[in-house]
């Protein structure tokens, strides 16, 4: 199941805004298992192999609490490498007083909760691709409940959680949008990905090489949200990873031939979607 690697578009990296980053930073680290890749006064670079970050957390000056009714982050999705892993981490979790919501959503298995300043987590595991049903173009995606006892019948008390997985990857990133139509237009002509599932009207979920989704966004917020000020918890930015720099030129062009800008800051190509999620443009 490689849909987190080259020639695939996919999200690489997620940065998020916190008001405390040493309280954020504890739980990160303490409650779900990541390992500081970098730290400077005002950021945090997180990983599970030590070598790459696939999450990073920023207090920006004069930070504020998360705004609601606002587009931006709904939830980063972290996806990890077995079901195992995820039963491990329901038991951890629930050890440690954590919330969870959890759904079926027939092409994976998914739990959801909150981090200390209220940015939505999900962690899942992916049913295999020859699992998921195909029709038209769009693949089946439900809101089931998850089967808990089922799960947690796989876990390993000897092996525990020791953290998040080596293996662990960000495998989607979900977003609250103003509108669709527009924001349909820039994902498709402009980024150059394919819609896969079509959610009653309310949201749109996005991939590359037939992933189930890759990028999901909603007006659950409400048509016509306004975006957080700037220096609100939230999402900062996500980066879309391109398979080479031809295509990354071409998906500049087709940004512009929408009317969507691309300016390049510190060395890297960054776009904003209609409703002003940031996102930049890697190879």
């Amino acid at each position: 199941m490689n849909f987190h690697t080259k020639p695939t578009s996919f999200v690489g990296h997620v940065q998020i805004k916190v008001e405390n980053l040493k309280r954020a930073v504890s739980f990160y680290q303490d409650i779900l298992g990541f390992d500081i890749l970098v730290q400077t006064s005002s950021s945090v670079k997180l990983t599970t192999d030590g070598k790459t970050s696939i999450l990073s957390l920023e207090q920006p000056e004069n930070a504020i609490p998360k705004q609601g009714r606002t587009t931006g982050l709904y939830h980063l999705a972290l996806l990890l490498p077995e079901r195992v892993d995820l039963a491990n981490l329901v038991i951890h979790l629930s050890k440690q007083g954590i919330p969870l919501g959890s759904s079926d959503h027939q092409v994976s298995e998914a739990v959801y909760l909150n981090d200390v300043d209220g940015n939505g987590i999900e962690i899942y595991v992916d049913r295999y691709p020859s699992e998921w049903i195909w029709q038209d173009e769009e693949v089946r995606m439900t809101v089931d409940p998850l089967e808990i006892e089922n799960l947690l019948a796989i876990s390993n008390p000897e092996l525990a959680w020791q953290g998040m997985p080596e293996g662990t990857v960000m495998g989607h990133i979900h977003l609250h949008v103003s509108e669709l139509e527009k924001t349909e237009e820039f994902y498709v002509k402009g980024l150059g990905l394919d819609v896969v599932n079509r959610f009653g009207g309310q949201a749109l979920f996005l991939s590359s090489g037939k992933y189930h989704h890759h990028i999901g966004v909603n007006i659950w917020n409400g048509k016509g949200a306004p975006r957080p000020t700037h220096n609100s918890v939230g999402l900062q930015f996500f980066t879309l990873v391109l398979p080479d720099e031809d295509i990354r030129l071409q998906v500049i062009g087709n940004i512009q031939r929408i009317g969507g800008s691309v300016i390049e800051e510190d060395h890297h190509y960054v776009t904003f979607d209609p409703s002003g999620n940031r996102i930049q443009l890697e190879v």
